[in-house]
């Protein structure tokens, strides 16, 4: 079947889906799926907008409320991400996964899923090591740091995503594996991007939660966006023993929106089971792991460790066993469609009717109350709900600013993330300030106009192969291609999201924008995505 994959669409569904037409009237190729890899901006309504961290002048209702609304169907099945521009409020709703409009569906914080056999995984948000250790205990209306905090990633969803032992074909992330970019075009990267120079130089691009995934689950294919660049890879995986087959992940990172020039090549045909429905469907072994992993969780700020084998813990392996997936099998009477249950939650945008003053509420959305019921799991959100009635503090959502605590909850155990490099980010001329103020301007989409010429084929994209230790230890001889020439660095303006990476990788093709956020009044990467001229095309 035919997969097309999108970087940060940034809320312009209506010219994405346009794109797929186009594309399909003018070279016969329809997509049987869209992934989109965060910064999908599921915008309802003014409440959402002011859920998302971007300044007010960057806040546009875009397209996606139309869909939303019912006004308009998604043409083709879409499943997402979360990235760090989204409308948290919507997103943070269903914490496993739930339809977002009619054949749009979210895959929650982590998760899992199936579509004609093909087994397609994701994390959604984006790494920074002060939050990693944390419950989910954000909710609206956020304050200045929760409204942050709310897209981390956290420890939980990393551990969920190890217990699975299963293949996976096809994994999203909307930042980087960190350490990615060692084995791949590094040269062709630091030309275009010539600020990442010295979290590259220093091994700090990227997400350390998301190397450590790609190096336990090594799918198929891995895709991610965020940093505004297109970028290619292929990474052989080492075996841990003579009789483990040598696995090998395609690695793309994607530029921002849909590049129509490009997009041809973001369209890849991966191998299914000709007999599977066309419905998307629950993924067993997700769901026995869900299960297993139940009273993990946790809605507070406290920091914690996941259970592991150091002695500390009597259960460290919550992997499940054939019995428990058959048992989810049974529960569902070997039906795994996903209901299309999708429920309007929130009053839809009316541009009749503008209503600048709406304020985000906390709400309960029935699919994830379905879902938690049908397989005994805690509703974040309930549980949430219940520490701020019990006035618990911990749990509770306070709309005044106020201080973020630094819990340090088990003292005994170090995190094993307890870095954070995210003040080491080299100058991102793309990037924006959180509390800039000004004048309103139309966030820029891309064009819709699909290039006369075939783009190469997406294979082409894959041409070397290196193999990563699994130490991810960088030494001074695996630069590729790195006889770096003297790239000017722009500055250093401190920034605060980390971006993903992990493992071995190859190839890259070059692109666009990335930089990350600041330290004192939090930077936001990406001005490009919301500017009206992109400054940094490449030919």
């Amino acid at each position: 079947m035919k997969v097309a994959v999108a970087g940060c669409c940034h809320g312009a569904l209506d010219k994405m889906y346009e794109t797929l037409e186009l594309l399909q009237r003018r070279h016969n190729v329809r997509p049987d799926l869209l992934l989109c890899c965060g910064d999908f901006q599921a915008v309802r309504n003014e409440a959402d907008l002011r859920c998302m961290a971007v300044p007010a002048k960057y806040r546009h209702m875009q397209t996606f409320y139309r869909y939303y609304s019912g006004e308009k169907k998604a043409p083709v099945l879409t499943v997402f991400i979360g990235g760090n521009h989204e409308a948290s409020n919507h997103l943070q709703e269903l914490p496993y996964g739930g339809w977002v409009a009619p054949n749009i569906y979210y895959l929650g914080y982590a998760g899992v899923v199936r579509f004609r056999g093909v087994r397609i995984g994701g994390i959604s948000g984006i790494f920074k090591s002060h939050d990693y250790r944390k419950g989910h205990f954000e909710c609206p209306p956020y304050n200045q740091q929760t409204i942050r905090s709310a897209y981390h990633v956290r420890n939980i969803e990393v551990f969920k995503l190890k217990q699975l032992k299963r293949p996976i074909d096809i994994f999203m992330s909307h930042d980087w594996p960190r350490s990615i970019y060692h084995y791949g075009n590094k040269k062709q990267l630091l030309k275009m991007k010539s600020f990442f120079r010295q979290e590259v130089e220093s091994n700090t691009l990227g997400s350390p939660a998301a190397s450590e995934l790609l190096q336990h689950l090594k799918p198929t294919y891995w895709f991610s966006a965020h940093l505004h660049v297109k970028f290619a890879a292929f990474m052989q995986h080492e075996t841990s023993s003579k009789e483990e087959l040598p696995k090998a992940t395609k690695f793309l990172a994607l530029d921002k929106c849909l590049p129509h020039r490009d997009f041809l090549q973001q369209i890849i045909d991966v191998e299914h089971d000709p007999n599977a429905g066309d419905s998307l469907e629950y993924d067993a072994e997700w769901i026995a792991v869900l299960k297993a992993t139940n009273s993990l969780v946790n809605v507070t700020q406290s920091s914690w460790n996941m259970p592991e084998k150091n002695g500390l813990h009597a259960k460290w392996d919550y992997s499940v066993t054939e019995e428990a997936i058959k048992e989810v099998l049974e529960e569902l009477n070997h039906d795994l469609k996903i209901p299309c249950n999708f429920t309007l939650t929130a009053a839809c945008y009316d541009p009749s009717k503008p209503q600048k003053n709406m304020e985000p509420v906390h709400t309960i959305n029935p699919q994830t109350t379905e879902f938690c019921a049908q397989f005994g799991l805690t509703d974040i959100n309930d549980r949430i709900q219940q520490a701020k009635e019990e006035g618990s503090g911990r749990g509770e959502c306070e709309e005044e600013e106020e201080e973020e605590m630094d819990s340090t909850g088990s003292a005994e155990e170090p995190s094993e993330y307890n870095t954070d490099y995210s003040g080491l980010s080299s100058f991102n001329p793309d990037e924006i300030m959180l509390d800039e103020e000004g004048g309103e301007e139309d966030l820029s989409t891309c064009s819709v106009d699909p290039s006369p010429d075939h783009p190469p084929e997406f294979s082409t994209s894959f041409s070397d192969i290196r193999i990563m230790p699994d130490s991810m230890a960088v030494s001074s001889d695996d630069a590729m291609d790195s006889n770096n020439e003297e790239l000017e660095k722009s500055g250093g303006s401190k920034q605060v999201e980390e971006k993903s990476s992990t493992e071995r990788s190859l190839k890259r093709i070059g692109g666009d924008e990335n930089g990350n956020s600041g330290v004192k009044k939090i930077k936001r990467r990406n001005q490009a995505i919301y500017a009206a001229e992109d400054e940094d095309k490449i030919d």
